[in-house]
């Protein structure tokens, strides 16, 4: 009797064990296809990833299925253990322009099946597009001074994953404005070489299919001043109380401007390159810009800087906006209508704050003592924003007022003056729309 009992509860052990072990794993491995559907061309990666955190991966076949055709594109067998894979492939040869599908089959390691594995299988669907896009550029005499900005407005014939203005290693965004029209600002950087500024227009369709079109440009010479600076010990000390918390291991008040004269204008870069990310995709200013009311020039756009201490330069930077100098804490006026997009403190610039409008076009005022907006606000031209101040690395009393197109700096004069504005920016988009709808 004893035997039997014992004899009884190992085989329920045994049986129990088998279940466990046999239904343990009850469903197929988990696929991530990018892209997973839509536009596509021979020339783009596609990637698949693949997870069975339970009994693990075993095989992965992927076929394509276009009408009769099946063409194989991958099969994989996986070792044991292997959890998780990662498989990037491009499409074959053989297939047409047009709809297909791809047949992915992927089992795992479960003895479900009679050991066959669990299988998932997937048949997301593509249209293959192999032909780049046609873009026309509709604006013309594109006349651009070294620092200073440009618009070109073209048509793109399909939806683009991406476009605007190349050159160098430069990329400016461009803006659908409606239908196949897109506009976009660019500039030339002011310590770019002239031989190395061609700009285009680039396309790259959702299928990852690209295009360039030439741009016909003419560039405007233009020279920049060179300026001594000799640091005051005082200055120094003003800088050093505000910055020597950043930079605990300097040892002296110079060394802490040195390191906020480098280290934070690399910062401030990476800030406003976001903040251009940030943008309306249409014009949202009126008119000319505003420059702050009875404001005289302390320092024009890519000065040259040499400073010196005690007789001796010890460091050289370029100034990147227009130092206005008025009574102080002066109010200070939005110098268009916008949205801003940033309000805090922002290294060398102390208080700032940053205005878009549109198409990649932002404003800075930097050295406040007073903000009196928050970022997301929208702002009018001419509302008082703040007061100008000597926050950040300011000798004195006044407003740092800067132009920023997508994240580079750029001349703000231009943007005071409204026949520039008209004759290169506000009067291209209409002349372009007008042409674009006109059959």
């Amino acid at each position: 009797m004893k035997t039997s009992v014992i004899v009884a509860v190992i085989l329920l052990v045994v049986l129990l064990g088998a279940g466990v072990y046999y239904f343990r794993d009850l469903s197929g491995p988990s696929l991530t296809l990018a892209p997973d559907r839509g536009p596509i061309s021979a020339r783009r990666d596609i990637t698949l990833n693949l997870a069975d955190p339970g009994s693990g991966l075993r095989s992965l076949s992927i076929e394509a299925l276009q009408g009769e055709k099946k063409i194989p594109v991958l099969a994989k067998q996986y070792p044991a253990g292997s959890h998780q894979a990662r498989e990037t492939f491009r499409l074959p040869a053989g297939l047409k322009e047009g709809t297909f599908q791809l047949q992915i089959s992927a089992t795992d390691r479960s003895p479900m099946h009679f050991g066959a594995g669990n299988l998932t299988r997937q048949f997301p669907s593509f249209d293959l597009q192999n032909k780049p896009p046609s873009v026309a550029v509709l604006s013309v005499a594109h006349n651009i001074a070294r620092g200073g900005a440009a618009l070109v407005v073209y048509t793109v014939n399909r939806e683009v994953e991406r476009s605007g203005v190349v050159f160098a290693d430069r990329f400016f965004p461009g803006y659908r404005q409606s239908g196949d029209l897109y506009a976009c600002l660019f500039a030339f950087p002011f310590n770019l070489p002239a031989e190395s500024f061609v700009p285009k227009v680039l396309a790259v369709d959702r299928a990852s299919n690209e295009r360039l079109a030439g741009i016909y440009f003419h560039l405007l010479p233009k020279a920049f001043p060179h300026d001594r600076i000799e640091l005051s010990d005082s200055f120094l000390e003003k800088v050093a109380g505000e910055f020597k918390d950043r930079f605990p291991q300097a040892a002296t008040p110079l060394d802490v401007f040195l390191k906020a004269n480098w280290e934070l204008r690399e910062h401030d870069l990476k800030i406003l390159a976001e903040c251009g990310r940030n943008t309306s995709k249409v014009p949202v200013w009126e008119g000319v810009f505003l420059r702050l009311p009875n404001s005289a020039p302390r320092g024009t756009f890519a000065q040259l800087r040499s400073y010196y201490f005690h007789g001796k330069e010890v460091d050289q930077q370029t100034h990147l906006g227009i130092d206005l100098a008025a009574l102080a804490h002066t109010q200070v006026p939005a110098a268009n209508t916008g949205k801003v997009v940033y309000a805090d403190d922002l290294g060398i610039y102390g208080q700032c704050v940053i205005i878009d409008h549109g198409l990649g076009l932002q404003t800075l005022y930097g050295h406040l003592s007073r903000i009196a907006v928050k970022a997301g606000d929208q702002v009018k031209k001419g509302q008082i924003i703040g007061n100008t101040g000597d926050t950040g690395l300011a000798g004195g009393d006044h407003l740092h007022f800067g132009v920023v197109v997508s994240g580079e700096q750029v001349n703000p004069i231009e943007w005071w003056d409204p026949s520039w504005i008209k004759n290169n920016v506000t009067g291209k988009l209409a002349e372009a729309a007008s042409r674009a709808a006109t059959p």
